[in-house]
């Protein structure tokens, strides 16, 4: 399968590492990206073609990636609709819906939208993926392989599921740094400088993270048996449940889920 990536940025250049690193042929990718010093860096890191602008010939391929910002897909679909024939067209644009995807492509049905995250830059992200009904099964296997270049996907029944996912893996990153800096100021606050701050929290949450994704057991499991009665742990806890900690996180997720359909809203306007 030949690739060609339109956008050579941060999320672009992780799936194009990824899929090298699982053997993929740096002949088979291609990026289409108008910054000069960016297509230098894509040249030179990875060893792929590059070109300055979508024609003809930078389009084919079994699949183009829309990986552009949002703001910029309007653009970037006029200009590809007239070099679509067979291509698989992935967009990992957040905001982007597909029907204006679609539209916006001149009727074209070949489309699967993707949500990525963050880690993803380190070969650790999930994705959601979500497919019309028209979508051939060899398609959507076709960009499942894609995606899990850069680490887990997760299939979406509902386009309207990719504001949820927007609002948990999309923008969960940035929630657990927020708990991580929160645990390097409590750290701080405690005693410990800036260098042993960081890295007691940042390995207290890998080392948790690690011990629950290797066991099956659920996560209020191991949170109740490091949490002895009458212990530390307990009145760690009773503090935040005292300050609706749960309640917030729930809260936050569901404003950046209101948040994502609105730009959905506000991006395909014509």
């Amino acid at each position: 399968m030949n690739i060609t990536f339109i956008g050579g940025g941060n999320m672009a250049s992780a799936m194009i590492g990824g899929l090298l690193q699982q053997g993929w042929n740096a002949g088979a990718i291609r990026a289409i990206e108008v910054a000069p010093e960016a297509r230098e860096r894509l040249t030179r890191e990875f060893k792929i073609a590059t070109a300055p602008a979508v024609s003809a010939e930078s389009a084919a391929a079994d699949c183009v990636v829309l990986a552009v910002k949002p703001q910029q897909m309007r653009e970037v679909a006029r200009l590809l609709r007239p070099h679509l024939s067979a291509q698989l067209v992935i967009s990992i644009a957040a905001g982007i819906r597909v029907v204006d995807l679609a539209r916006w492509l001149g009727g074209y049905s070949k489309l699967v939208r993707v949500m990525p995250n963050t880690p993803a830059l380190v070969r650790a992200g999930i994705s959601g993926l979500y497919a019309p009904a028209a979508v051939a099964e060899a398609d959507r296997a076709r960009a499942e392989e894609i995606m899990s270049a850069v680490g887990a996907t997760l299939w979406l029944e509902t386009e309207k599921q990719i504001d949820a996912i927007t609002a948990i893996s999309g923008s969960g990153p940035a929630y657990v740094f927020y708990f991580i800096e929160a645990l390097q100021r409590a750290a701080a606050d405690l005693g410990f400088d800036a260098a042993a701050a960081r890295r007691l929290a940042l390995q207290t949450f890998a080392g948790s993270v690690q011990l629950a994704m290797q066991g099956e057991e659920e996560v209020a499991v191991l949170r109740a048996r490091v949490t002895s009665k009458g212990g530390t742990t307990e009145r760690a806890i009773a503090a935040m449940d005292a300050d609706r900690l749960p309640a917030i996180v729930v809260r936050a997720a569901r404003a950046a889920a209101e948040r994502s359909r609105e730009l959905g809203d506000e991006l395909g306007k014509d």
